[in-house]
């Protein structure tokens, strides 16, 4: 079930927050847990024992853990709950994409939605009670409730057990945050519904027809804005989501293309991620704290390890390989220079391996994605621009525009302003612009055709 669909609008939501309002204090968390199971079986009835297999095996290994004093078996335990939970997500993930590395002939199962974050989400919670960092939880309803809370469930954020223990057992429901939930709901609608989906329009004409370098580079930033305002959009509706029964979710990006290094990027771009990979992959295997060389070690198997989270295809490892490259470039005194150089190259030099890198991410093979980047080059001496090309870009050159101005901070600096100068005008167009942005984004939704969140793919 989409965030964007006329079901979860309409029916879903609407009937979740009347019986949630209606539910006792204690009853709350089972009204969530009920209506998270039903949201995952919607779309993947037969997949929602896998996830409760999942809750199960981490539930229990946790538990036994704190019920033992013995380190040997305390590990054991941790290690058979991993082994468990990757080995899912193995074989339904990436079974199919390394039979055919080793040439052997095999049908890979159909992926199950969210799989990665819930598994990240599981097993974290897992090696936090092992690391004697949390506290078990006792009842598995509790538990269960977490890992199949549906706003996050699906694609994010990945938010760990501690981020919201506090606020399973007890939290406030307020009607100022209610407001804040529903306007940050309504920005992330209208973030996919009108910004990347209009986007996306661009994107598939880009296969359409002969490339010319022109459209390589329209196709290239359109992509890089649709992937932002795509999965910053579903982000925003989990945060709202979550205020509107109580939670608070952890950000998952600030402003990433105001980056000036690659470094920077990665603290504003999928934070959730990033943070899980350095917690309980680069730290443990020994960070910076092994000299240079263990570092560049490091940081090669965390890169590899996110590209092929994101999915099982050589053009993910290529490009968290490339990643790496420049994340170790930087880290070996490309950061430096960086911060010697004007402000404008930092930006420059970002943007342009971003953007390079999402056209890696979105082909469809390796010989696509070269070919994609030669285009951007023309590496095969295509032509600069013809009619379509043309065409199409007087067409999305105010959609790219407006993208280009909503992915600053820009329009949050100039809301602040309003409200310091003129409060009172403020405060009363808040709600306003807030029915007035959900409008226009139900408006483009009930119109527009389906479009799922690229991010379910992974």
């Amino acid at each position: 079930m989409l965030f964007s669909s006329a079901v979860f609008l309409f029916f879903f939501l609407p009937l979740t927050l009347l019986c949630y309002a209606l539910a006792p204090k204690y009853a709350k968390n089972c009204v969530l847990l009920i209506a998270s199971l039903l949201f995952y079986a919607f779309g993947e009835p037969r997949y929602t024992l896998l996830l409760l297999a999942c809750a199960l095996v981490n539930y229990g290994a946790a538990r036994l853990i704190v019920g033992t004093g013995r380190e040997k078996l305390r590990r054991f335990i941790l290690i058979a709950s991993l082994l468990i939970s990757f080995s899912l997500l193995f074989y339904y993930k990436y079974l199919g994409f390394f039979a055919s590395v080793l040439g052997i002939s095999l049908t890979a199962p159909t992926l199950p939605a969210g799989i990665s974050f819930y598994t990240f989400q599981a097993t974290s919670y897992t090696v936090d009670v092992y690391r004697r960092e949390l506290k078990a939880e006792k009842s598995p309803f509790t538990f269960a409730t977490y890992l199949c809370l549906f706003p996050q469930l699906i694609a994010g954020p990945i938010v760990r057990y501690s981020d919201v223990a506090a606020e399973l057992d007890e939290r406030e429901h307020t009607l100022p945050l209610f407001a804040e939930g529903t306007l940050t709901f309504a920005v992330g609608l209208a973030k996919k519904v009108i910004l990347a989906d209009s986007l996306a329009d661009l994107v598939s004409a880009y296969r359409e027809g002969a490339p010319t370098v022109l459209f390589a580079w329209l196709y290239a930033i359109a992509f890089t804005l649709e992937i932002y305002f795509d999965f910053s959009g579903y982000s925003d509706m989990a945060i709202g989501l979550g205020k509107l029964f109580g939670f608070h979710f952890p950000q998952n990006f600030n402003y990433p293309y105001m980056a000036r290094s690659i470094t920077e990027f990665w603290r504003r771009w999928h934070i959730t991620l990033s943070s899980w990979f350095r917690s309980y992959v680069y730290i443990p295997l020994g960070g910076n704290r092994k000299g240079k060389e263990r570092q560049i070690l490091n940081l090669l198997t965390v890169w590899l390890l996110t590209g092929l989270w994101h999915g099982a295809a050589w053009n993910f490892l290529l490009w968290g390989l490339l990643y790496a490259i420049l994340l170790i470039f930087e880290k070996l005194g490309g950061l430096a220079l960086l911060e010697r150089l004007p402000r404008f190259f930092g930006h420059l030099y970002t943007l342009l391996f971003v953007t390079m890198g999402f056209v890696l991410f979105n082909a469809e093979s390796l010989s696509e994605a070269f070919a994609d980047l030669g285009n951007l080059f023309a590496f095969s001496r295509l032509p600069l621009f013809d009619e379509r090309s043309l065409f199409h870009l007087q067409n999305a050159l105010g959609l790219i525009a407006l993208s280009l101005f909503a992915a600053t901070p820009l329009p949050r600096r100039l809301l602040c302003r309003l409200a310091a100068r003129k409060p009172r005008l403020a405060s009363a167009a808040r709600p306003v612009a807030m029915a007035s942005l959900l409008t226009l984004a139900i408006a483009f939704t009930v119109s527009d055709s389906f479009r799922p969140f690229l991010y379910f793919r992974f």
